[in-house]
């Protein structure tokens, strides 16, 4: 038996009937070109023979004096875990998209070990999917997918002797995260790190914010701070239901127009992101004047380990006020490089410490309901790297990898980005009722990055 963290025992209270607070991926496989029609069947009935779960598979929740620990589940029964279904005709992504909506929506049941996957066969174009879905208590976000990634090869035919994910479980390690915006879970993340390198390394902390604070009242355009976001439909209540859609584009297309812009990939994923979001609220003709506020992830690693939660979350604006998709980008890019200019010297102490400091005045002001007319951020754009190069799954290669993350209110929308060597692939996760057909932003997406190639690359349109 063990006792949770306080961040993991967290995000367990924070939980309600209209906040399940699981993530998810979808991945996407291409069965081996000789493999028979009832591939899929014969994998559920292989994987279905597993007698084995580990840690963090195998243990369950128990509450004891009003606190949470992990104990092993003796009835531990993977009938309850191991779903396999088949898509109904005729069997489209569209189809595969509403099916993980539905399942992403219904909450993980704590008498049993907290998570769930799901095959599924079904699609006409012959590939099979997973989805899985783990509570955020039990791993941090890119922790469950490097637990598949564990169940899989870079040989095709190794990869069908690889056991299944809930027969390897977690490294001793605790693996990097996909962060949540919590500003109790980022300021105590910050405290506990702070307190490791002692209180003279807070000094520098308080005056880089202080310059920054300093140079956003002077008027400073590429200075984003939390709390000034515009309220819009993203910041609605969520409702119980969710919809994910998910979509991938070239990765090097992408790349190509980075680098003619002078950019990164990552400034070219937040450019995609902030027109889209532009032409979906003036869809609804909501589009505020002020550009919208994102919360950016970023790496704060100094060394290749896997150990620790080594990210932070960076403000940074989307301007969706500019019109034209260059200047979108190079505003983007500015916003961004000044955040890394800021980071640079620090420590990843530091790091979590100045950004919980640049978080917590707007979280402040929407706990004393003071923030008026603007909310402590738009919408959450995380951006992870993914595999770089081809690998398999019990003898199929992966062909697409799908995030689905946490919503809360205020937070509506989730875009979380994984790009891997040939593609770079979105999942988009929204409350249902509070932003209706999500669905237009992928069409919007692919919009953006064809005019930035026309500008850019100078492509007729």
């Amino acid at each position: 038996m063990s006792k949770l963290s306080l961040v993991d025992d967290t995000f367990l209270r924070l939980e309600s009937r209209r906040q399940p607070l699981h993530i998810g991926m979808l991945m996407l496989f291409e069965p081996p070109a000789d493999a028979p029609p009832d591939f899929a069947a014969k994998l559920a009935e292989k994987l279905r023979q597993s007698t084995l779960a580990v840690p963090p598979f195998n243990q369950r929740l128990e509450r004891r004096r009003g606190m949470h620990y992990w104990v092993e589940d003796d009835d531990f029964d993977l009938a309850h875990h191991f779903v396999h279904m088949s898509l109904p005709k005729p069997g489209r992504i569209r189809e595969l998209l509403s099916v993980v909506s539905r399942v992403h929506s219904v909450h993980l049941d704590r008498a049993y070990p907290l998570w769930r996957l799901y095959l599924i066969e079904g699609l006409e174009d012959g590939r099979i999917a997973v989805y899985l879905k783990i509570h955020h208590s039990v791993v941090d976000g890119v922790g469950g997918i490097r637990m598949l990634m564990a169940s899989m090869s870079k040989n095709m035919a190794e990869s069908v002797l690889m056991r299944p994910p809930w027969e390897i479980g977690a490294t001793k390690q605790k693996m990097q995260a996909m962060p949540v915006p919590v500003p109790m879970v980022e300021s105590f993340n910050a405290l506990k790190l702070m307190a490791r390198e002692g209180l003279n390394s807070a000094m520098p902390v308080i005056r880089r914010v202080r310059e920054t604070l300093r140079e956003h009242r002077k008027g400073n355009s590429d200075i984003a701070l939390a709390g000034e976001a515009p309220r819009c439909v993203l910041n609605s209540k969520v409702s119980a239901t969710r919809r994910f859609a998910a979509q991938q584009y070239s990765t090097a297309r992408m790349r190509a127009v980075g680098k003619a812009a002078g950019g990164t990939l990552n400034d070219v994923v937040l450019a995609m992101c902030g027109g889209a979001l532009r032409r979906y609220l003036i869809s609804l003709n909501q589009l505020p004047e002020k550009p919208l506020i994102a919360g950016v992830p970023i790496s704060i690693r100094r060394d290749d380990t896997m150990s620790g939660n080594e990210v932070a979350f960076t403000i940074a604006h989307l301007a969706t006020n500019l019109e034209d998709p260059v200047e979108r980008l190079q505003a983007i890019k500015r916003c961004m490089d000044k955040n890394k200019e800021r980071l640079l010297d620090f420590s990843p102490a530091q790091v979590m410490a100045y950004a919980a400091m640049m978080l917590m005045p707007g979280a402040l002001g929407m706990l004393l309901d003071r923030s008026g007319s603007s909310t402590l951020g738009s919408v959450v754009v995380s951006h992870v790297p993914g595999p770089r190069e081809d690998i398999y799954w019990q003898g199929a290669r992966l062909a697409g990898l799908y995030p689905a993350s946490l919503l809360f209110d205020g937070l509506a929308l989730n875009i979380t980005v994984i790009s891997r060597h040939d593609y770079v692939d979105f999942g988009v996760i929204a409350c249902r009722k509070s932003v209706p057909q999500v669905q237009r932003l992928l069409d919007y997406l692919e919009d953006e990055l064809v005019a930035l190639e026309n500008a850019v690359l100078g492509r007729n349109p």
